[in-house]
């Protein structure tokens, strides 16, 4: 065999994590909004606090304008936003602490109600690209000493999900909040019959 075969059989995966990226812990989500705090990272405060919050894919999330989460200059408790893979509406909550944060970051920006939310730094672009915004996710993991290869955005939509799940088992509350059309799409997307087959597990002695 040449060498030039023995190349191509090599995986494309090899050394590489797959699969679906691993929801953040409470404890990971508040180790990096202490950085981000520290470090008066007002934006990306901003824009982490309504990852977490919204649960929305990150194509939906950079598209966000500014009217969309606000009424004036009150930032909404709820929104709705169409969400651009399946075209139907999904609901979402802003959180007090959500709510201060993007405030603070559409005072600092000047912001208007037309404005995109995140607007990107590149000249050709009105708002951030999915991924600029994959970029600061991993900054954002790394940051706090995760293995960033684990981690993505779809962290971000699975953040709150999961913990949400995980309280209160009700899978048909997290399809809704998802936006999912299926309830077996929601059961894939958590992974929670493995989750819950090794947490069986683990409370089980032998």
């Amino acid at each position: 065999m040449n060498v030039s075969n023995q190349k191509q059989s090599v995986p494309w995966n090899k050394g590489k994590l797959t699969g679906q990226k691993a929801p953040l812990r409470l404890c990971d989500i508040w180790a990096i909004r202490v950085r981000l705090q520290l470090g008066h990272e007002v934006r990306d405060l901003a824009l982490f606090n309504l990852a977490i919050d919204s649960k929305l894919r990150a194509c939906d999330l950079v598209k966000l304008k500014v009217r969309e989460i606000s009424h004036g200059s009150q930032i909404s408790s709820r929104a709705i936003v169409m969400q651009q893979k399946t075209k139907r509406p999904v609901q979402f909550e802003i959180t007090e602490l959500t709510r201060k944060a993007v405030r603070a970051w559409i005072d600092q920006a000047k912001l208007g109600p037309e404005d995109a939310l995140f607007p990107s730094r590149l000249h050709d672009s009105a708002h951030l690209s999915t991924r600029q915004y994959a970029r600061i996710v991993h900054k954002w993991v790394c940051s706090i000493g995760l293995d960033d290869s684990a981690y993505g955005t779809h962290t971000m939509r699975r953040t709150k999900a999961s913990l949400i799940y995980r309280r209160t088992k009700n899978l048909r509350a997290v399809q809704l909040l998802l936006g999912h059309t299926k309830l077996e799409s929601t059961v894939r997307y958590l992974g929670i019959e493995v989750d819950d087959a090794l947490e069986m597990a683990e409370q089980t002695e032998v």
